[in-house]
This record gives C-alpha cells, sequence and structure tokens, in this order.
C-alpha cells in the first residue's frame, strides 16, 4: 500500500532553497522479511542466473522470509529477453516475487500496438529482443517492414510472456522503501507520481536531495557500481555491457549488495 508523506510546515529560507532538511529514522523492512531488490536484467539471462544462485545461497534455509523484487527492463540490449522472462515466471521455491514494468518492457509493448514505434525502439534494444524470439529485424526504414516485425513478434511470444508484460505494476511500497524502475519526481506525493516519471525520469530525480518519506529503490540508469544516498538506492549496474547484475540486499535497517562480478 502505497503511503503519501505528510507535509511539514516549512521555514521562510527552506521555500526559498525549495529544500527541508529532515531528519528521520533509518528506512528499514518488516520484521521478518529479507527483500532482494534487482536491477535491470537487459536480455542477459546468464547473469540472472549467476545472481540468482548468489541469492540462494545468501538465503540459505533458514534465512527471514525472502521477497524477490525486479525493477524492470527484461527485454532489449542483451542476447536473450525471451529466456529472461521465461525465468521470470518460474518463481523460486520459498520466495516472493514482485515484478515491476521498466521503459524498455512498455516500449515492446506499445510496438506490438503501433509498429511505427519502431523507429525510436530499434535505438535501444529492439533487434536483441526481436532476435531472441526468432524474429528478423527489419532492415530498412521501411513501415512494411514495421508490421511485419509486429505481427511475426505477436505471433512467436507465448501468450504467458504476453500476459507476465501486460500485468506489471509500476511501482510498489514496502516498509520504509518504495520499489520503482527510474525514480519519482521530487515535490510530488509518491501516491500521485504519474507513469511516465516512474518509467522515464532521469535528472531531475538524480540530482535531487528531496525526502520522499520513503528511500527509493531503482534502476534504469547504469552505474558502474551501486549507488547508495539519504534518498535512493541506484542498483541498475550495466549487465548487457558490464556483466555485472547487482541486486540490493534490505533487511531490517540494513542494506548490502550482491552481484555477479
Amino acid at each position: 500500500m502505497l503511503e503519501r508523506t505528510e507535509e511539514q510546515p516549512l521555514s521562510f529560507l527552506a521555500k526559498l532553497s525549495g529544500f527541508v532538511s529532515r531528519k528521520r529514522a533509518p528506512a528499514h523492512v518488516p520484521d521478518g522479511m529479507r527483500i532482494y531488490a534487482i536491477g535491470d536484467i537487459h536480455g542477459c539471462s546468464e547473469q540472472l542466473d549467476r545472481l540468482m544462485a548468489k541469492i540462494r545461497e545468501d538465503q540459505g534455509a533458514d534465512g527471514p522470509e525472502p521477497w524477490l523484487v525486479f525493477l524492470g527492463d527484461y527485454v532489449d540490449r542483451g542476447p536473450d529477453s525471451k529466456g529472461v522472462i521465461e525465468r521470470l515466471l518460474t518463481v523460486p521455491m520459498g520466495f516472493n516475487q514482485v515484478c515491476l514494468l521498466g521503459n524498455h518492457d512498455q516500449t515492446l509493448l506499445d510496438f506490438l500496438g503501433d509498429s511505427t514505434v519502431y523507429r525510436s525502439w530499434r535505438g535501444f534494444g529492439a533487434p536483441e529482443t526481436l532476435l531472441s524470439y526468432g524474429v528478423l529485424p527489419p532492415r530498412f526504414d521501411d513501415e512494411r517492414e514495421f508490421e511485419t516485425a509486429q505481427t511475426q513478434l505477436a505471433r512467436a511470444l507465448p501468450q504467458s510472456h504476453l500476459v507476465f508484460l501486460r500485468g506489471l505494476q509500476n511501482s510498489v511500497a514496502i516498509g520504509g522503501y518504495f520499489f520503482v524502475h527510474a525514480g519519482a519526481r521530487p515535490g510530488i506525493a509518491l501516491d500521485k507520481q504519474v507513469p511516465q516519471d516512474m518509467l522515464w525520469i532521469r535528472d531531475e530525480f538524480l540530482g535531487s536531495n528531496y525526502s520522499f518519506g520513503k528511500v527509493i529503490i531503482h534502476g534504469h540508469t547504469p552505474v558502474p557500481e551501486a549507488v547508495r544516498r539519504a534518498n535512493r538506492i541506484g542498483v541498475d549496474t550495466g549487465a548487457y555491457a558490464t556483466g555485472r547484475l547487482t541486486a540490493a540486499v534490505l533487511e531490517g535497517e540494513n542494506c548490502r549488495f550482491l552481484s555477479t562480478c
């Protein structure tokens, strides 16, 4: 359940600066729970398998109740988008799982509804995704070729994959954390955030010290190593380019990281 941040009275200087520093207790997850928040996979099924092996080892047989929260962008760029979704369709035994929507996942859905979306999609991973489903990417900027690829993808995409993609949610709040693909717009309550920002926002969010009332756990913007700030934790470590897929491990008030390399 999303919680709205309570507004606090602003001093005159705080109003001028647009920023209020608030002292608050460290973010935490409910007692008896451990969360693994996993960054952008981007078609890297091999890295996903390796990270899941580390997560199972980390969890052990008697750890707290484990939750997997995948932060979106399962397709594009890497070689095996189909394999990634196939893996996510089966929740590992003993784990709870939440899968969020990423901008790349949404773009695939958009292409299925409008073949001309390929013009923008092809520059950030469409060919790799099509090939993973056995569809040849369009060779030219030709709307007839776009339509052919759209038709072939619609036929090749298993119904279970389509249901999975259409069922992805934009965000989830657990304890003192708010999980979302890209981030949140400063100054807007978390329950008022719009999908466009949750899928695409970058600079306005990444450069802000705004306190949202919860710590934002996000992917979307690749970094060499996971980033931890007072108001956010970023775990997209560019798996398709670096081979490093990362999970933030949240338990009580603690945060640590697991990665494939």
